[in-house]
């Protein structure tokens, strides 16, 4: 199994290298971008573990480890 696992910033925290790249792609003639928010992807490939036992470790360190959840929000699949 693969865990795939994407971390942002929560909406409401200042994102610096977000505003940087939405600053370089208006000077650089794209339009209609909005806000940008940087963040993490990581995959992660599990063995030996059921479906539900990964989930719940995956979810584990994602909360512990992974991310901080002060100011950042994630989200995870199995595959």
């Amino acid at each position: 199994m693969k865990a795939k696992i994407v971390i942002t910033p929560k909406k409401a925290v200042v994102d610096p290298q977000g505003k940087t790249v939405q600053n370089a792609l208006a000077q650089m003639g794209y339009t209609g971008v909005g806000a940008v928010h940087v963040g993490k992807y990581l995959e992660i490939e599990l063995t030996g573990a059921d479906r539900e036992t990964a989930r719940r470790q995956i979810d584990e360190a994602c909360h512990k480890i992974l991310s901080n959840p002060v100011i950042e929000e994630y989200r995870f699949e199995i595959e």
